[in-house]
């Protein structure tokens, strides 16, 4: 019965004291353009030491094999970094020390795609994980079509114009006969024998 127990006791202790590192997400598909967060976990302890933590992730392709993130006794280590990630990679110091890698990775480009392993060293041990991420093209957007232009119909103003217009003409051809029956002899000579004769016939 002793010896059971200190077999296990035994067994335990081998297990607990077991390095690992795990990705949370195995495949990961984006777009070009968007962000990613990229997240691994490593096994760690409350009285670790955070100098002996050593992490780096490294993208492999078929071109190169650029560095995304490296980690020396603690400390970032940015000059590191390939040209490819600048600018684009932040880390969670928060979840770091909590034993989980997470990369937000911005601005996406689809020769980010490829094989991502992280590898980490602690005094505890060594271990490493990987996934892959798969950067598409973005699709173009069509744009939206414009609705056809319907002819605007004419506007108070132009149509108060218009009548203003019409009346002015009247009253010059009013005033024109007017004039050429008041100042044309013939016409007034015409019009006193008119009225003459309308006169004789009523007597």
């Amino acid at each position: 019965m002793i010896c059971r127990i200190l077999l296990l006791i035994s067994l335990t202790s081998c297990v607990s004291g077991i390095f690992e590192v795990n990705v949370t997400q195995t495949s990961y598909q984006a777009e070009e353009n968007h962000n990613i967060t990229l997240e691994w976990m490593f096994t760690t302890r409350p009285d670790s030491s955070s100098t002996s933590l050593n992490i780096y992730c490294q993208l492999f392709t078929d071109q190169n094999d650029p560095v995304l993130y490296h980690v020396h006794k603690g400390v970032e280590v940015p000059e590191s970094q390939d040209e490819q990630f600048a600018g684009r990679v932040q880390s969670d110091k928060d979840a770091l020390r909590e034993g989980r890698i997470r990369l937000h990775v911005s601005r996406l480009r689809t020769n980010d795609s490829g094989l991502y392993v992280c590898d980490v060293k602690t005094d505890d041990g060594d271990s490493s994980d990987r996934c892959h991420l798969n950067v598409t093209a973005a699709v173009d957007q069509p744009e939206p079509q414009k609705p056809t232009e319907r002819p605007q119909p004419e506007s108070r103003d132009r149509i108060g114009l218009y009548v203003g217009l019409t009346a002015a003409g009247l009253a010059v051809c009013a005033g024109l006969f007017v004039f050429r029956l008041c100042y044309n002899p013939d016409v007034r000579e015409h019009a006193e024998e008119h009225e003459l004769e309308n006169m004789d016939a009523a007597e």
